[in-house]
């Protein structure tokens, strides 16, 4: 009995001591990735925001962004709409270097300013320029705006209006 006892513990520990081992043929020369983010995107769990394609509608509660691709960059459109004539509207073009997304916004003289790009995710910046003010009514605002993609349709991106009626992206 205890001979047969001594086989299992012994037969454990060498499972146990191959667990750290990379399989035969196997790169064991790789590093493995400094971060999660970076792990997710090698095993394809999330996109990789470098190489991703930015068009579509982007959306969280009554945040919208709609992104439709034009002759020399990207047509960009935003809207926030928080009810009680509490809203910003405005569209103009996007442009994108990695994960950096510059949007310069018509309508607002000044109104330009990097976002992040997280491949489904868009991220605007805690603090805008005082001129993106100019395409907010009251308290609204478009800092700090966190939207996620719904869709990746050119047509659906098209479609999107504003609190106003107008379609911010159509026409490109």
């Amino acid at each position: 009995m205890r001979r047969g006892v001594a086989r299992g513990a012994t037969l454990a520990l060498l499972l146990l001591a191959a667990c750290g081992r990379h399989p035969a043929g196997g790169n064991a020369s790789a590093p493995p990735p400094n971060d999660l983010e970076t792990a997710a995107i090698e095993a394809g769990v999330i996109p990789d925001p470098r190489s991703a394609d930015l068009t579509g509608l982007y959306a969280t509660d009554t945040d919208r962004l709609c992104i439709v691709p034009s002759s020399t960059a990207f047509h960009v459109g935003v809207t926030v709409d928080y009810g009680g004539d509490q809203n910003c509207s405005g569209s103009g073009t996007i442009t994108r270097s990695g994960e950096t997304l510059h949007l310069d916004l018509d309508g607002a003289d000044g109104c330009s300013f990097d976002a992040r790009f997280e491949g489904d995710r868009i991220v605007f910046p805690g603090r805008v320029p005082d001129a993106c003010q100019k395409l907010c009514n009251r308290r609204a605002s478009l800092a700090g705006m966190e939207i996620d993609r719904l869709s990746e349709s050119a047509s659906e991106a098209a479609a999107m209006r504003d609190a106003k009626g107008r379609l911010l992206c159509a026409g490109n």
